[in-house]
């Protein structure tokens, strides 16, 4: 594996590392081996009418939202009732969720967005570093701008656990559930763990500074800039009780390689699940850390329970 220019396998892992988990030795000798605001609910109309910068791709309606200076996507393919919002992982844009949102919206009806967060997709860059603040906010703004208020169920993949708690905490009435895919949770950014995840990124974030202007590395080096100082203000952070969470665990974990930071993994997972009420743990058997990849059915189904159980 080149040390210069990392794949783009090598790159997500890294962001998986730093925007939520860790990319341990077994991460990286693995990569060699592949070289490649109302209360109102919100009702068809809403989100169907015209928004300025908008196009249709296959089912789903592509808005171009505004936020702060800074456009972002977000694909819209429309329903009834519910909305369910799809955030992808750390260097993935909206494109991760492809197989899955023509299945989910075939078997719940409801109104499915994904979004490329900025720097991803046909998202703008924004310059700096990673801030979970300004990712939230730039959720916040598309849904509001797309008329969606309430009814809200939250598929958060890896990194987007982050956004996923800020936002439940910033919006408890908006958010009728979550499902918390390998997510990053609070409780697993003790100060140790942080500085472990440093320690194991640290060659794949230098060798993203030398080619910087490639879209995975330009985030994994944001995302490095501010880890640490996002993590242990994560780390205090606490899930809404109001809000109900599924948390799905990947059998393999991030850290396949390490026992150690797999074994803390999951813990984080039953802590996080103990830790307040309407919570429910799963553990993806004989899956790695992309489980909408390897087990897209368990995912499907669990989302599905959700919005029946909420709606």
């Amino acid at each position: 594996m080149s040390r210069t220019t990392p794949n783009r396998r090598s790159v997500n892992r890294a962001l998986s590392v730093l925007a939520l988990l860790a990319l341990t030795a077994g991460a990286v000798t693995a990569c060699s081996d592949h070289a490649s605001a109302s209360e109102h609910s919100t009702s068809p109309s809403t989100i169907s009418s015209a928004l300025p910068g908008t196009s249709r791709a296959g089912g789903a309606k592509l808005h171009m939202i505004d936020n702060g200076g800074h456009r972002l996507a977000f694909h819209v393919t429309q329903g009834h009732g519910p909305t369910i919002v799809l955030d992808s992982g750390g260097g993935e844009d909206s494109s991760y969720w492809k197989d899955l949102v023509p299945k989910l919206h075939a078997a719940t009806g409801a109104t499915v967005i994904t979004y490329d967060r900025a720097g991803l997709g046909r998202s703008d860059v924004v310059p700096g570093p990673w801030k979970v603040e300004s990712a939230v906010s730039d959720l916040e703004s598309g849904l509001q701008q797309l008329g969606v208020t309430k009814n809200v169920t939250l598929v958060s993949h890896s990194q987007a656990g982050e956004i996923a708690t800020y936002f439940a905490k910033d919006n408890p009435k908006m958010v009728s559930g979550a499902l918390l895919v390998d997510a990053n949770l609070p409780p697993f950014f003790t100060d140790e763990e942080i500085a472990r995840l440093v320690a194991f990124s640290q060659p794949q974030v230098d060798a993203a500074k030398k080619d910087p202007d490639r879209p995975q590395n330009r985030q994994l080096i944001s995302t490095a800039e501010s880890f640490v100082s996002t993590n242990k203000a994560y780390h205090k952070l606490t899930w809404p009780d109001a809000v109900p969470a599924t948390v799905i665990v990947s059998e393999k974990t991030p850290f396949d390689g390490s026992p150690e930071d797999a074994q803390r993994w999951r813990d984080a997972a039953a802590s996080f699940v103990q830790d307040g009420p309407h919570r429910t743990l799963v553990t993806a058997k004989g899956s790695s850390h992309d489980i909408p990849k390897d087990r897209p059915g368990l995912v499907l189904k669990e989302i599905e329970s959700m919005v029946a159980t909420q709606h």
